[in-house]
């Protein structure tokens, strides 16, 4: 029997032992420069960005949002301002069951259909992480009961927030606007200006108006708290602070009052009014009809508003100063006029005897004029009063349409006013090129004979046509418009005044603007096509009437009002300024479908004029009140009834 030691290799095992013992040990040395390596990784190269990681799991950036800024008119008057009311909202990503929640809060504070409908839109809008609001406007005896059991509802909040006023609801709307709730385009819209970070804890935003075009403005400067937070994400305490900055005041040039008696005056009727100081460019009243209340859009519109909106056939939210565009009909004349004499195409003494029509050389084509048999002998002046169509097809022939057109274009039309709100078209001015583009068809002589009394291709805004009689007004300066007259500081009140800018200038013969000038002013005299406007004024005004057809009216047919369809029926036109020897307020008035300009504009314009210049309130109408139309005014009688010559064009003023 051997030994133990006989079965046993010591010296075998000892080997083996120190191998195990050399293999874990580099093990361990391997482990050890591992963690040095990731301590090293952890501590000292990646410090900086574990380090804010670490405080931003200790520290939360609060936003605060700035008091947006008050809009009101030049003389105070409050159009939009902030008010605190509590608001009970809920943040989706801390809430499991919607509809239980609700059902609970329903028993303690009221939810509507009509809340849950604009949560649910919202909701469908927002991050999971933003509050929504459930409910707005709590009293104070919903916001204390519902604080009492906050702890019963994880991720739903009382909030005090701001909410926008807009005191005249209605009044100006289309100028003042409103805001809305942000999204998708406007985020993206944020960001390409790099304005996104002012945003933060921001809900609303401009969506038209002066409080679109004025955000940067109006809306201020958020600020924030550094606020720490424990492990269950409640504050300890704010570390530090920095306050927001308010949105500057924004001064309007606009008289609330006078806008308030323009929008009255027109009653039911849809249409658009700008009134304008010729010397400055300050917009006093900008009228769109029918209107709306900006307050429906603040919360968000309900479904049923805002159907009955959009899908009106008086389509109130379009702004028609701006976006409608009309054929400025005879209006158009006074520019033509004075096209003519500045092109020495029409001096005194010129005249000519009218006999109803205009032919054109080498043709026997016939547009005839709104008064059946003509107007005997006319020179400029009175072709201006009594709105003589067939001096005016004359007169365009002779000037042609691309000097004309040229001429007139120094007044606005065809372009942009550049008034400091968005959304403005440039209306039409026609050319030859224009229409070759457009139709790929060369311009016919008939085409320039119809632009001399504002109709064919020729389009424009009521905007464009106040512009156009503010440059008439002011001897061919043209004053760039705007609504803002001065932006004032919260804080020190002090104010920044918009400069008057001169965008356009043409040099014009005294004496040739004297010729337009006193034509538009018999326009308001007896005799003339607005005579009801200017009687016992207490000033003179220079005005011309215009009327514009919707459809053309087919040859032998005489034109009956009563038996179209309302909508069918000719745009009434007005402009005017006065008073006509130092002009204070130009403006211009469209009335749809309103017949005649004389009788159905005119009146709104001389409500307009009598209180800017005089301070006269008009009396309230009765329903019982009856426009009587001017006898000096056009009948709208298509003339083409006098005649079995098909080969005829009839226009009226």
């Amino acid at each position: 029997m051997k030994s133990s030691h006989e079965l046993k290799n010591y010296q075998n095992e000892q080997h083996s032992f120190k191998l195990r013992l050399t293999v874990l040990g580099f093990f361990v040395l391997f482990g050890f420069i591992l963690l040095t390596a990731r301590f090293y990784f952890l501590q000292i190269s990646r410090h900086d960005y574990y380090q804010t990681l670490a405080e931003n799991n200790r520290i939360s950036i609060v936003p605060i949002t700035p008091n947006r800024g008050l809009i009101s008119d030049r003389n105070g008057v409050v159009l939009a301002h902030n008010f605190f009311v509590y608001t009970l909202e809920i943040t989706p990503s801390m809430v499991k069951d919607f509809d239980a929640t609700i059902s609970e809060i329903s028993k303690l504070v009221e939810v509507s259909p009509l809340d849950l409908k604009r949560f649910k839109k919202l909701k469908a809008e927002s991050r999971t992480f933003e509050s929504i609001p459930l409910r707005t406007h709590l009293n104070e005896v919903e916001a204390a009961k519902f604080a009492v059991n906050r702890f019963r509802f994880p991720g739903v909040e009382l909030k005090s927030r701001l909410f926008r006023r807009y005191p005249l609801g209605k009044q100006g709307a289309h100028m003042v606007g409103y805001i809305g709730r942000i999204n998708d385009k406007d985020l993206a819209n944020l960001t390409k200006n790099n304005a996104l970070s002012n945003y933060k804890g921001t809900d609303h935003i401009g969506k038209s108006g002066i409080e679109q075009s004025y955000e940067s403005v109006l809306h201020g400067t958020t600020g924030f708290q550094q606020v720490e937070i424990d492990a269950d994400g409640k504050a300890v305490r704010i570390l530090s602070s920095q306050a927001p900055i308010s949105g500057s005041n924004i001064i309007l040039s606009a008289d609330s009052k006078l806008q308030e008696i323009a929008e009255t005056a027109f009653g039911d009727r849809r249409g658009a009014l700008v009134a304008i100081t010729p010397g400055t460019g300050e917009v006093l009243a900008f009228v769109s009809m029918p209107t709306f209340d900006s307050n429906l859009f603040v919360d968000g519109i309900d479904v049923e508003n805002w159907k009955l909106l959009n899908e009106s056939l008086d389509k109130p939210l379009i702004n028609r100063p701006l976006r409608g565009v009309y054929p400025p009909g005879s209006t158009f004349k006074p520019f033509a006029a004075l096209a003519g004499l500045e092109n020495d195409k029409r001096k005194p003494p010129f005249s000519i005897n009218d006999s109803g029509f205009y032919t054109l050389p080498s043709s026997s084509h016939r547009y005839r004029d709104w008064k059946p048999g003509g107007h005997g002998v006319v020179d400029m002046r009175r072709a201006i009063t009594i709105s003589c169509d067939t001096f005016f097809y004359g007169l365009a022939m002779e000037l042609g349409i691309n000097r004309l057109s040229s001429f007139v274009h120094h007044f606005g039309f065809g372009q942009k006013s550049g008034i400091d709100i968005a959304g403005e078209v440039s209306g039409l001015l026609p050319t030859p090129e224009w229409k070759m583009r457009r139709y790929k068809q060369p311009w016919y002589m008939g085409e320039t004979v119809i632009v001399g009394i504002g109709q064919g291709y020729t389009l424009t805004t009521p905007m464009q046509l106040a512009q156009a009689t503010a440059i008439l007004a002011n001897k061919g300066v043209a004053m760039r418009p705007h609504l803002v007259s001065a932006i004032a500081d919260p804080k020190t009140g002090i104010a920044k005044v918009t400069q008057p800018i001169i965008s356009d200038k043409i040099t014009l013969d005294e004496n040739n603007l004297e010729i337009v000038r006193l034509g538009m002013i018999d326009v308001t005299l007896p005799g003339g096509t607005a005579a009801s406007v200017g009687a016992n004024a207490g000033y003179n005004v220079a005005a011309k009437t215009g009327t514009a057809q919707v459809i053309g009216i087919k040859q032998n047919e005489k034109y009956n009002a009563d038996l179209i369809n309302e909508r069918h029926r000719d745009h009434a036109l007005f402009i005017a300024y006065a008073p006509a020897e130092d002009p204070k307020i130009a403006l211009a008035v469209i009335v749809e479908n309103g017949g005649h300009g004389g009788s159905a504009a005119g009146p709104i314009a001389r409500k307009v004029m009598d209180y800017y210049l005089l301070g006269k309130v008009p009396a309230k109408e009765t329903p019982e009140e009856i426009v009587v139309k001017n006898p000096a005014e056009p009948n709208n009688v298509n003339s083409a009834n006098q005649s079995t010559n098909t080969n005829e064009e009839v226009h009226y003023d």
